[in-house]
């Protein structure tokens, strides 16, 4: 088997460990709507928004400049998304748990924003509570069957990229 075909069967082996795993009708739901808040990277750019808007140690530069962060890595990763066009994945006895806007998968814009997120806000807020939940919106991902492991890893090595970008004082 060449590298190629065992990456695609690490992928779905992955992928199906996520959605067999911990699943139950009350986490589906919980994670699904935990899930929706990534949309867009709309709970990161709301949540830098915020901080702007309520800092009182003139650090409101610093948000805004982390935020942009965030949806700079936003609009990075769909261009990758249209150019790559990696289809969503498709698994017949396991279907995804939650629509997406497009059938695009690759990389995760969820774990794209949320490495973005955690990089760029990590000098503003505490680290630990930031960076769980980080991860779990990108496990949120995989959990509901909507993108394969390698999505994900690209999509948080690209959110890292750009969210220390923005970090930078």
């Amino acid at each position: 088997m060449n590298n190629r075909r065992r990456l695609a069967a690490l992928d779905v082996a992955g992928l199906r460990l996520a959605r067999t795993v911990g699943h139950t009708p009350p986490m589906e739901r919980a994670v699904r709507a935990y899930s929706a808040l990534g949309q867009h990277g709309a709970a990161w750019l709301g949540l830098g928004l915020t901080g702007a808007a309520l800092d009182r140690r003139h650090h409101r530069a610093r948000w805004h400049r982390a935020t942009y962060a965030v949806a700079a890595t936003y609009a990075v990763n769909q261009a990758i998304k249209l150019a790559v066009r990696r289809p969503r994945p498709q698994l017949a006895d396991l279907p995804p748990l939650i629509a997406t806007p497009t059938q695009l998968s690759f990389p995760s814009a969820h774990a794209a924003t949320s490495a973005a997120a955690v990089h760029a806000f990590g000098h503003l807020l505490p680290r630990v509570p930031l960076r769980v939940a980080a991860a779990a919106m990108v496990a949120s991902r995989l959990y509901l069957g909507v993108h394969y492991p390698s999505d994900i890893v690209a999509g948080v090595a690209l959110g890292a990229v750009i969210g220390r970008i923005g970090a930078i004082r």
